[in-house]
């Protein structure tokens, strides 16, 4: 986005307290602009002037979910004995918006507010009419523009400053990065930094990296707690100086607080606050998609020298980074276009180490020929599509690399951003690098917006190699692709673009809009996916008052963040589809919506102008933000917003057995389905169709000790579950309970492990993990997972085989039990006739009958005579609970209980059903 600069002059006749503003400088002159290209940013002050004392300079950031808002203030007093001019300048982030600025100078206060840029020139063209004036400079720096005020003022006078402004955090590599420039550029009795954050869900770290200096070791102060951090930087006058005998400030520099939050699941994190929703998406513990890059770098003349050797560093770099299962090729140009490999090629270590010599090789000279280059890497890729050669589920992009304007073929830039969108297709995404200033970057932007893709300036100097990297770094680990994030309908409305064409890890998706006056207590969202293997469904929900309860009670919170931040998405991702704008009418249409959300929310943009008036005079100062052609409209901006389709979709079919309906009542008519099933501590319930009866027993073993449930070999099917010991004894006995519980499939390839901490699915070399926190659904090839929210999964393996794990949470504070886990699985899965172990045994249902049933000990617990196997057994009626319908209470099932472990009911000894590990099958007993 383009953030203003802004030069106020204002001159104080010498026998008068009113001001005249007389102009300094020329509107949105080229001559301005191609001197800032080269404007020095370690020259920036932040007060400048000559006799002056500074009193104070304090900046303080309030990051509230994400999004900060940033003061900064100074107070200045001219103690020379002439007037004179002092300038204040603050560096802020490209991707914030000013909101507002205030200066008061010897009780006279001027206050900013935004206006639609028109009508803030014609006001301010009234005061400019009678010889007053405005300005407007601009600078370019890496990541930061200058905003810079200047004030002429007598002896003695007091001059007060005041700037705010906003931006959202992004989150690049696993980090949120706040930059604050700290230059007062003199010692400052009152010199202090204070950032505070507030993450509801939780802060998982805060750092401080020394950015300042070794002068500086150990001043930060860092107070953080679960939610909650404060980060204080105030060094004393004696601390700032440069030596001890110095005047001058060490303090010169940037002042960086890293942090990142606490995730519960991978579904993300949905928060409500002021009529406003935010959806949070960054998941992890997913295996990277494989990539399919073809890199194109420009080795025109103009790359001569230092930008091509920066460039052949960051490659060698990059190259390595490719895995056997990634493809690749390289595209140089300059006039002509060579192909280092005309189809793509795997990146094993001979094809790496022959690109490698290839790039070394390069000498820059000629022209620039970008179309004919851009055309021949989509070629390139198609062909692989098309002829079935890469992954379906793999990731396709370019990675542009140029310095210059197109000087040969086409080089009509709208030309070449048609021709390169009608080649592209959907699968595939354009990234683009601009080395330098003498690059078009606005056309950049726009043909990678274009191409679902984004553009970054490089800038050409010593560190342009390690700059290439960490862009590169950014976008190497795509996680997932095809991500929707929905809500329902009734719900809100003027949501943000909920579609992203891909998900790089260390980031994260954001997603914003208004809340709909429907009376309702939650709102949910539900998120779709396509990973390396599998399809993804996952859901969240939020209660709508919790998040404004707990931010009237925070003090340095920013409450009004959520309003903030989805006009601030909105505004952001309007500015990029307006730079595309395929027609005069469209584009016209889109800047009126920004208009109006710019002025109501005060967001100083293009096309808005900050009007800062007197409060007591017709005084005016204006703070524009003119179009820098060679810096582009909006860095950093997400991809080119796509449609937004609000949906709900609804969940996969759950077999009817593993519904959890809740009904009322104990019965096995409520109940639902026969099942067996397998609880508490634990207390097996077998349920035999043809004998129309379930038969219980107990199997009383020892921590840690893995049990066989169900081993087939037939179907390579093997569930065991391995128990985990009470935190103490009672009655003179430790129970044990289901701990964790492994479904694997050996045909199949899958293994899912589920512990009450988490749920882990492996297949193959991919390792996932998913929370309890989120409702997930995961459809794989042959086998598809449904995870409920901190209550069960169920798993189903070609249609044919389902099982599902309930989750029991215990008080924490309890002082025996621990969580467990509770199986269930239906008696018609299709196992094999060689099926075994501690429930499989019983898909070949043996013959039971039960006889002499007579009054036992207790009135109602009766007893008979089991014949089973050969055995008679002696059995007690009683009842245990299912808790698919009840999970707090369970339902009743009435059985007749075996004693001893099971013995005679189960084949053998239940010691012969214990395993060495997880996934082994039961030997033959």
């Amino acid at each position: 986005m383009k953030l203003p600069a802004l030069l106020l002059a204002a001159l104080l006749l010498s026998q008068s307290w009113a001001f005249e503003f007389i102009i300094d400088g020329v509107w949105e002159s080229e001559l301005m602009l191609d001197q800032v290209d080269h404007f020095d940013n370690s020259r920036i002050r932040a007060i400048r002037g000559s006799d002056i004392t500074v009193k104070s300079y304090k900046v303080e950031s309030r990051i509230t979910s994400r999004f900060a808002h940033t003061t900064v203030k100074s107070s200045v007093v001219n103690s020379g004995l002439n007037a004179q001019s002092i300038s204040f300048n603050v560096q802020i982030p490209k991707r914030a918006f000013i909101t507002n600025f205030t200066m008061n100078v010897n009780g006279i206060t001027f206050i900013g507010s935004v206006k639609e840029k028109t009508v803030a020139r014609n006001l301010y063209a009234q005061a400019r009419a009678r010889g007053k004036a405005a300005g407007i400079v601009r600078t370019n720096s890496q990541e930061m523009e200058t905003f810079k005020t200047e004030v002429h003022v007598p002896a003695g006078s007091k001059v007060e400053f005041e700037l705010h402004y906003q931006e959202m955090m992004q989150r690049k590599l696993g980090l949120y990065t706040h930059n604050l420039h700290i230059q007062p550029g003199r010692l400052v009795p009152q010199l202090q930094v204070d950032v505070y954050i507030y993450e509801p869900r939780g802060i998982k770290f805060v750092q401080t990296p020394n950015t300042l200096g070794e002068h500086f070791t150990g001043l930060t102060k860092i107070t953080h707690t679960k939610d909650k951090a404060h980060v204080v930087f105030k060094p004393t006058l004696e601390q700032q100086r440069k030596c001890s005998n110095c005047t001058e400030s060490a303090v010169d520099g940037v002042f960086i607080v890293q942090y990142d939050v606490e995730r519960e699941s991978n579904a993300g994190e949905l928060q409500v606050s002021d009529g406003h929703f935010v959806q949070f998406f960054a998941p992890s513990d997913l295996t990277p998609l494989s990539k399919n890059i073809v890199f194109v770098i420009d080795v025109s003349g103009s790359m001569w020298g230092l930008k091509m050797k920066q460039t052949v560093k960051a490659m060698q770099t990059i190259l390595d980074d490719l895995t056997m299962d990634d493809y690749f090729s390289i595209i140089d140009f300059n006039h002509n276009v060579r192909c280092w490999s005309e189809d793509l090629v795997p990146g094993t270590s001979v094809q790496v180490a022959e690109a490698k010599k290839y790039i070394e090789n390069i000498k820059p000279n000629g022209g620039t020929n970008i179309n004919e280059a851009l055309l021949k890497a989509v070629q390139m890729l198609l062909k692989a599509l098309n002829q079935g050669l890469i992954d379906q589920r793999s990731v396709s992009m370019i990675i542009l690399v140029s310095d210059g304007d197109p000087t040969v073929g086409e080089i009509k830039l709208s030309a070449i951003q048609k021709n390169v969108k009608r080649l592209m297709r959907e699968e595939i995404s354009l990234f683009s690098l601009g080395i330098g200033f003498d690059v078009d970057f606005d056309f950049l932007e726009r043909i990678a917006m274009d191409n679902r893709g984004i553009a970054q300036r490089i800038y050409a100097n010593h560190d342009a190699s390690e700059q290439l990297k960490l862009f590169y770094s950014q976008v190497s680990s795509p996680l997932l692709r095809k991500i929707t994030i929905q809500f329902p309908e009734d719900s809100v409305t003027d949501i943000t673009q909920n579609h992203f064409d891909k998900f790089f890890k260390g980031s994260e998706l954001v997603v914003a809009g208004k809340l709909k006056n429907e009376g309702s207590n939650v709102l949910q969202s539900f998120t779709t996916a396509s990973a390396a293997t599998m399809d993804l469904r996952l859901e969240t929900e939020v209660d709508l008052q919790e998040l404004d309860t707990h931010l009237s009670q925070q003090q340095h919170s920013f409450a009004g963040f959520a309003r903030q931040m989805w006009a601030y998405i909105t505004v952001n991702q309007l500015l990029a589809e307006r730079s595309v704008a395929p027609t005069v009418a469209k584009k016209r249409k889109i800047t009126q919506r920004i208009l109006a959300l710019a002025v109501e929310h005060q967001f100083v943009t293009p096309l808005t102008a900050l009007l800062v008036e007197s409060q007591d005079g017709p005084e005016r100062l204006l703070a524009d933000s003119p179009k820098d052609p060679r810096q582009g409209c909006c860095p950093g901006l997400p991809v080119k917003a796509s449609p937004v389709h609000v949906v709900h979709s609804k969940p996969p079919i759950l077999p009817p057995w593993a519904t959890a309906t809740p009904t009322q009542g104990p019965t096995q008519e409520l109940m639902g389905p026969h099942v067996t099933v397998v609880e508490n501590d634990p207390h097996f319930i077998v349920h035999l169709p043809k004998n129309n009866m379930d038969v219980c027993f107990n199997i009383d073993s020892k921590p840690g000790h893995i049990l066989s449930l169900v081993s087939d070999r037939g179907t390579g099917t093997v569930i065991n579950g391995q128990l985990v010991g009470g935190k103490k004894m009672k009655n003179n006995k430790l129970n044990t309970y289901f701990g964790t519980i492994s479904i694997y499939s050996e045909d199949a390839g899958v293994n899912v492990v589920v512990r009450t901490s988490r749920i882990d699915l492996i297949e193959g070399k991919n390792n996932h993990s998913f929370s309890w926190a989120a409702t997930t659904y995961i459809n794989l090839n042959r086998v598809k997972m449904a995870i409920e929210k901190e209550h069960k999964i169920t798993v189903t393996i070609d249609d044919k085989i389902s099982v599902m794990v309930l989750l029991h949470r215990v008080w924490k504070k309890h002082p025996f039990n621990v969580d467990f886990l509770g199986f269930y699985t239906p008696n018609d899965n299709q196992y094999s006739s060689q099926v075994h172990g501690l429930i499989g045994q019983f898909a070949n249902e043996p013959e039971v009958k039960v006889a002499n049933v007579h009054e036992g000990t207790e009135p109602e617990k009766k007893q008979a005579t089991m014949e089973v196997r050969g055995n008679k057994l002696t059995v007690t009626r009683g009842w245990q609970k299912d808790y698919r319908r009840d999970k707090k209470h369970g339902s009743d099932v009435y059985c007749w209980f075996v004693h001893n472990s099971g013995k005679g009911f189960i084949d053998g000894h239940y010691s012969n059903y214990i395993v060495p590990d997880l996934n082994s099958f039961l030997p033959p007993l």
